[in-house]
């Protein structure tokens, strides 16, 4: 395991969590080398055989370190900004192994896609389609596209990670999607490759995925019929991790759910996980700072807060939390909440714990997707450093921010200095 106790210390690999904490102060990223290759490995092995691609979900976790251990494995990128494209390209990515996908994609990073030769476009709406025909014109070039089609399958998941329902922002409806594969076909500057969908994230059962690409094998054989060839079938990512209890499908299961029919179409398989390859390669660390006692409720008061993770904030998400000194003694049931001006400002509520003092570390697990990538200034907080080990050395590949950080690019006009 890339976390566990020796001798009653939490480490990371070889490397003693309390050691890093010491050097570098709290609270931080810390992600295990080791882990990442052994998530991008599980799609790699399921994929290779079939001649399938693996484009890991650059908004689960954009350090460039991450993203360099993952595409060393042979990923390649989904991406949904330009700011994601040029994190990528920076860390080595093949940009033939590059989605884009997005449902407000702009002009101007169209063209930079067009330039850098990603393999294709998720298109997501039909003007997004005429606008990015204008834009390869101008570029001189043919915009190699998939159409994001909506399934409308229920992922059983949490409704804000849900997106392949009718009433989501995202896709096409599957049906309303032929005549805009047709218009596609006839555009001058557009050439289809294939067909995408994403029904959600976090998702633990393997059935909502063969619903999903059951609908889209019907939608690939009608465009045949059409005329309209793929070449290319992405499923999108969502295989969730195990948070507490949950029990996801392997990359190995959905692509031997799914393999043989692309097989017989044609088609490669193209895959975009993101929380299922960084999500328990790293965790939080944070410090306590008080033990706050009020009526019958034990706060532990620590320094990190919603702004570093935010998602127990936003989807009331489970993150187990464990001591970095092993405890076998004592317990209590407590909230751990950070210094923000937020009643929302929690990383567990009513959470059992061991019984702990000011000063002790405590780790947030299966805390490496989702985390730093969405971590904000909010109160004006430093965003805090990201550490990777490699079995025993340990290298900070992001250093921590200070206050000149937060003030960079802000400019006070000269009618205000009077």
């Amino acid at each position: 395991m890339a976390f566990s106790y020796k001798n009653g210390e939490l480490h990371c690999e070889d490397v003693p969590v309390k050691e890093i904490a010491e050097k570098i102060g709290t609270p931080f990223y810390l992600y295990s080398y080791s882990e990442l290759k052994k998530g991008v490995s599980a799609y790699t092995k399921a994929l290779n055989a079939t001649g399938g691609i693996v484009c890991y979900a650059v908004k689960a976790n954009s350090n460039l370190a991450v993203l360099r251990a993952i595409f060393k494995e042979g990923a390649g990128a989904d991406i949904v900004s330009g700011g994601e494209l040029f994190r990528a390209l920076r860390a080595g990515v093949d940009p033939k192994k590059v989605v884009f996908a997005g449902v407000g994609k702009t002009e101007k990073e169209m063209a930079y896609a067009l330039r850098a030769g990603i393999l294709m476009f998720n298109v997501e709406s039909e003007e997004e389609l005429e606008v990015l025909n204008e834009v390869a014109k101008s570029e001189g070039k043919k915009a190699p596209i998939a159409i994001r089609v909506n399934p409308d399958v229920d992922p059983q998941t949490h409704p804000y990670i849900s997106t392949g329902l009718k009433e989501s922002k995202f896709g096409i409806d599957i049906e309303e999607s032929i005549k805009v594969y047709e218009k596609a076909n006839n555009m001058e500057n557009i050439e289809v490759l294939g067909v995408h969908c994403h029904i959600g994230s976090q998702i633990t059962s393997i059935s909502p995925f063969v619903d999903a690409a059951q609908r889209v094998f019907a939608l690939i054989d009608r465009l045949k019929e059409a005329g309209i060839t793929l070449k290319f079938m992405d499923i999108g990512g969502g295989i969730g991790i195990t948070y507490k209890n949950e029990t996801p499908p392997s990359p190995e299961e959905l692509v031997n759910a799914i393999k043989d029919e692309c097989a017989r179409r044609g088609v490669k398989l193209i895959m975009e996980p993101g929380r299922s390859i960084v999500g328990n390669a790293g965790i939080f660390v944070t410090k306590i700072l008080y033990v706050k006692k009020k009526a019958e409720k034990t706060f532990y008061i620590v320094d990190g807060a919603m702004n570093d993770l935010a998602r127990p904030a936003l989807y009331n998400a489970y993150h187990e939390i464990k001591p970095v000194r092993e405890h076998t003694t004592g317990r209590i049931v407590a909230d751990v909440v950070g210094p923000i001006c937020e009643t929302g400002d929690f990383l567990a509520r009513k959470r059992e714990l061991p019984l702990l003092k000011r000063g002790e570390l405590l780790a947030v697990m299966s805390a490496g997707a989702y985390g730093f990538t969405m971590s904000s200034n909010y109160n004006s907080r430093p965003r805090v450093p990201e550490v990777m080990v490699n079995r025993d050395q340990w290298f900070v590949v992001r250093e921590r921010e200070s206050y000149e950080d937060l003030v960079r690019g802000e400019k006070i006009p000269e009618f205000l200095m009077e």
